[in-house]
């Protein structure tokens, strides 16, 4: 039986004066929620997933913000263009995985949190995957 999981994800300052929003669906048929126009600081974006067993008893994440194939699950931030903003340069995903939630962690919590780093080394957003990803915390 799936069980609902809360995911929040801190962008960490992220450039000023760029859009951020959280994918939801996938192919053509997606939409861009949450969108927020970075200033000084973090953004934040909440969204709910569901977790069943995978083939070999691992959690495999299922909703409509989940992307990827199963083992190797992932969310997408839209930024700029991707996020639907028109006065940009930008045209970027981030992809944030799904990885390190174990079952033992959903027996503890149904909350959990990761902080990402919001800007690249060049001053530009950051974008495609994570690296590194440290991880998924249960949520306080």
């Amino acid at each position: 039986m799936d069980q609902e999981l809360k995911l929040t994800i801190i962008l960490e300052s992220p450039p000023p004066g760029i859009d951020f929003g959280l994918q939801k669906g996938s192919g053509a048929k997606y939409e861009v929620v949450q969108i927020q126009r970075s200033q000084k600081g973090d953004l934040r974006f909440e969204f709910e997933v569901r977790v069943g067993e995978g083939k070999e008893g691992e959690p495999n994440f299922l909703g409509p913000f989940v992307q990827g194939p199963t083992g190797g699950r992932f969310v997408y931030i839209g930024i700029g263009t991707f996020a639907g903003q028109k006065d940009t340069l930008w045209s970027r995903r981030l992809k944030v995985p799904l990885s390190g939630i174990s079952w033992n962690d959903i027996k503890k919590a149904k909350s959990f949190e990761t902080h990402v780093q919001g800007t690249a080394k060049d001053g530009s957003p950051t974008c495609a995957t994570v690296k590194p990803f440290a991880g998924w915390k249960i949520k306080a």
